[in-house]
């Protein structure tokens, strides 16, 4: 655990900027876990690392838990939404007891529902707004929403991305923002190198379309033709679930387990026991998940969309595939049994990018962001 005197920052009185030695209090506004997603697992990870360094943190969830005898509401769409703001709204009141409020956000409608009353509030409070934006969907979300989506972008003191990719999305719409990778505590995943490599494949997705976990059921039944003893771990949930389960029917589903909504403090355990990580998204960002393939010695077979191609140092820290491919998904995963060499270079160049998403590469960047200080 580091100090409080650990992300402190000696100012020159030339630079204009008043030193604090004791950080400031921030109040993050993100999902909490009960919806399981890259945003939610990244703001407890942060809120855990901030108060480790002595930040007094407070959340505020997008998604307040229902009163009692309220959770049937969960199922008609259009009824939860309107009770979930009239929950979370109000609750943005306790906004007033911080000195920056840190929003995390996706895109579309969601950026309307969460992000904006949060800046909104944070404004009539005379906060210091910081907007952690992550969606891999942000060129088509800045492009198409027009009004409902630039005004209230400006709302934000800054604005912090994940990945260069969204970096130079912001740019093309006139935005500056400051790159701060995500973070993956490499400890929960421990290092096992993979020799021999096992035919065990692995996907961490949301049963989301863009996801495409589609195409990696069809590369696993085209690989599965040569290799019997494969086996396919679908961990995941949402509205695609029906769909890809009749998928598997048709396509046999000997070999793979779907094993639904996993909670974060047992994820570790299903990239520990797998072999090989597959991922088939055609839209993306920079996904968590394959962080912790890195980290848990697991060599990656992935489309490149998003930062993924940057995540994989082009192909030297992984294998790239083309989007909708699954005869490419599945011959890129048979190439890694026939040149362990190959595989053994990749996990080792996946090992050593991961160190640069850890906190103590990244923890110094949030506190200068908190601070105001130039990134």
């Amino acid at each position: 655990m580091q100090s409080a005197d650990a992300f402190r920052i000696d100012v020159p009185e030339e630079a204009g900027i008043a030193h604090r030695s004791v950080p400031p209090r921030v109040a993050v506004v993100a999902p909490s876990l009960e919806i399981l997603g890259g945003q939610g697992v990244q703001a407890m990870a942060l809120m855990a690392h901030l108060r480790s360094t002595g930040y007094p943190v407070s959340f505020v969830p997008v998604n307040p838990r229902f009163p009692p005898g309220l959770g049937w509401c969960r199922r008609l769409p259009l009824v939860r939404t309107a009770l979930n703001e009239a929950l979370y709204v109000p609750s943005l009141t306790r906004l007033r007891d911080a000195e920056v409020v840190h929003v995390y956000s996706a895109s579309y409608w969601s950026f309307l529902l969460a992000p904006v009353p949060a800046m909104l509030a944070a404004r009539r409070y005379g906060k210091r707004v910081i907007l952690n934006y992550h969606s891999g969907e942000a060129e088509d979300h800045l492009s198409h929403w027009g009004r409902l989506v630039h005004p209230m972008l400006r709302l934000a003191d800054e604005i912090v991305v994940p990945s260069p990719y969204l970096q130079q999305v912001f740019a093309r719409h006139g935005y500056r923002s400051r790159v701060i990778r995500n973070v993956v505590d490499t400890d929960a995943f421990p290092f096992r190198d993979r020799e021999p490599l096992r035919p065990h494949w692995l996907s961490v997705r949301a049963f989301q379309k863009h996801y495409r976990v589609d195409v990696v059921l069809r590369a696993f039944a085209q690989f599965r033709q040569l290799h019997p003893d494969a086996t396919l771990v679908v961990a995941g949930y949402g509205p695609e679930e029906a769909r890809l389960k009749a998928l598997a029917e048709t396509l046999g589903t000997e070999g793979i387990s779907f094993v639904g909504r996993v909670e974060p403090d047992n994820v570790p355990a299903l990239f520990a026991r797998a072999d090989i990580f597959v991922n088939a998204a055609e839209i993306d960002n920079q996904p968590v998940s394959v962080l912790e393939a890195f980290a848990a010695g697991l060599p990656v077979v992935s489309t490149g969309v998003g930062d993924i191609t940057t995540m994989l140092r082009g192909g030297s820290a992984g294998v790239i595939v083309p989007c909708g491919n699954p005869a490419a998904l599945a011959t890129a995963v048979r190439e890694l049994f026939n040149d362990p060499g190959r595989t053994r270079r990749l996990v080792a160049n996946a090992r050593e990018e991961v160190r640069r998403y850890t906190w103590t590469g990244i923890g110094a960047r949030w506190d200068a962001v908190y601070r105001g200080l130039p990134g």
